[in-house]
């Protein structure tokens, strides 16, 4: 099963900060960003993530709960989400099983090389678990704001 908007979003469980599991079907009743990211760390992931920190208690207001996934190790994570005073979770999925059902995978490129990556996405599923809104190729700057609309308005 894949992403589709109007369907319901591919269940998952996987490992979190804070010595977590976190499943998608516990979180039914609330409205749930997604945000998938390349690496800890990296420039861009960084920022996007402190956007998300910053813009986190307007997004609780709204009756949003955020979660940043990459395929990045939990102790990887919790040093990332400590540095940054992150205040929600981020998700291991090392396998990349996650990602492929959210069609995040994808093939880049860097220094002349091709390699597998995770494509900058997010996405935003309602209390019932339907994927309402995706957001794919995201550039950094102004996306959290956007999102944030989008989850404000409904």
């Amino acid at each position: 099963m894949s992403a589709t908007i109007g369907k319901s979003a591919p269940a998952f469980t996987l490992p979190a900060t804070g010595e977590k599991k976190i499943r998608l079907s516990e979180l039914k009743g609330k409205t749930v960003v997604l945000y998938f990211y390349p690496r800890d760390a990296t420039p861009g992931c960084t920022t996007e993530s402190q956007d998300f920190t910053a813009a986190h208690k307007k997004f609780l207001k709204a009756g949003a709960v955020i979660l940043g996934i990459s395929q990045d190790p939990i102790k990887s994570h919790e040093k990332f989400k400590a540095k940054h005073n992150m205040p929600f979770d981020l998700l291991s999925d090392e396998s990349g099983d996650i990602c492929r059902k959210y069609d995040v995978i994808k093939m880049k490129q860097m220094y002349g090389k091709q390699f597998e990556g995770i494509e900058r996405s997010t996405f935003v599923i309602d209390e019932k678990g339907i994927l309402r809104r995706e957001w794919r190729k995201v550039k950094v700057a102004g996306h959290v704001d956007e999102v944030l609309e989008f989850v404000q308005q409904q």
